[in-house]
């Protein structure tokens, strides 16, 4: 009785102040600023780094494409896009790029996806081991990779006298085997999430191991098998150590394409044209990487 009865005081002096107009105190550590800041400090803030991305980044990207549409003739035109859409050699680069960069994804995903399978559920001696050296091997240069393959297949390794490294498949071996573990990360996070009981309920109904995988594991590991590949194709696209240091004859990317404009014929604007749309193939991809990022949680 007596806690109701200091409860009715309490609330009744409440409503008293409120109605005198008095309202209520404020806690003594809030303050109305720390909510929002004013707009001439937020802009202060944002100044900076605004700045430093348009220096660095934007700056640098505005030059390439406005070179492109300065031909060697002078003045200001499409002429140097129409003369590089127009070159075979454009169309093969082009070409060449897509389907290695497609072969690659897809072999990263199928090998990545077998990888990441057997260290995530398959008990062996090192597995964690092997899973933290994925985190090391991401940080690896591309053409150190390159370099152990030659030692293998280049023209003094093991088995050079098939001269492998040297062909478009030779380039597809190196990329697949460079970017399977950005595949095979999201795929081990995944599969951390996976719930074991769902697995053995269903070896106990009598399903084997292809069908488990195929019902259980596979749609829970569908969005990051996604993103992995996505992010994979973004960097095939744009994969020039690999191609430039396995020394393919008559492999021609995008990348290289650039090269060969820019060093070996100073053909400026047609580099920067091929560069124009090798960027915007990039972000268009980059933005489909990160929807599918989006939607896996990622």
């Amino acid at each position: 009785m007596r806690c109701c009865c200091r409860l009715e005081l309490a609330v009744g002096e409440v409503v008293a102040r409120l109605r005198a107009g008095g309202g209520l105190s404020r806690p003594r550590g809030g303050s109305r600023t720390s909510d929002t800041a004013p707009r001439p400090f937020r802009g202060a803030l944002i100044l900076p780094p605004v700045a430093l991305l348009a220096l660095f980044f934007l700056y640098p990207l505005a030059l390439v494409v406005q070179q492109s549409l300065h031909p060697d003739t002078g003045g200001t035109s499409l002429q140097p896009y129409a003369d590089v859409f127009a070159s075979e050699s454009f169309r093969n680069a082009l070409w060449t790029t897509v389907w290695i960069a497609v072969s690659s994804t897809l072999g990263c995903m199928v090998l990545g996806f077998l990888l990441a399978l057997v260290i995530a559920f398959v008990p062996f001696p090192g597995a964690k081991a092997v899973a933290r050296f994925i985190d090391v091997y991401l940080s690896f240069p591309s053409f150190l990779i390159t370099l152990a393959l030659l030692f293998i297949y280049g023209t003094t390794g093991i088995i050079g006298s098939f001269q492998f490294l040297t062909t478009p498949w030779g380039v597809l071996l190196a990329e697949v085997t460079y970017f399977t573990p950005f595949v095979m990360r999201p795929l081990l996070a995944a599969f951390s999430q996976v719930d074991t009981a769902q697995i053995e309920a269903a070896s106990s109904l009598g399903a084997r191991a292809p069908r488990i995988v195929a019902r259980v594991i596979l749609p829970e590991a569908l969005p990051a098998l996604a993103a992995g590949g996505s992010l994979v194709l973004v960097l095939c696209l744009n994969e020039f150590g690999i191609v430039l240091f396995t020394g393919a004859k008559g492999v021609t990317t995008l990348p290289m394409l650039v090269y060969s404009k820019a060093i070996l014929e100073s053909d400026y604007p047609g580099a920067c044209v091929v560069a124009v749309v090798n960027v915007l193939i990039s972000v268009g991809l980059y933005g489909l990487y990160r929807v599918v990022s989006r939607r896996a949680g990622a």
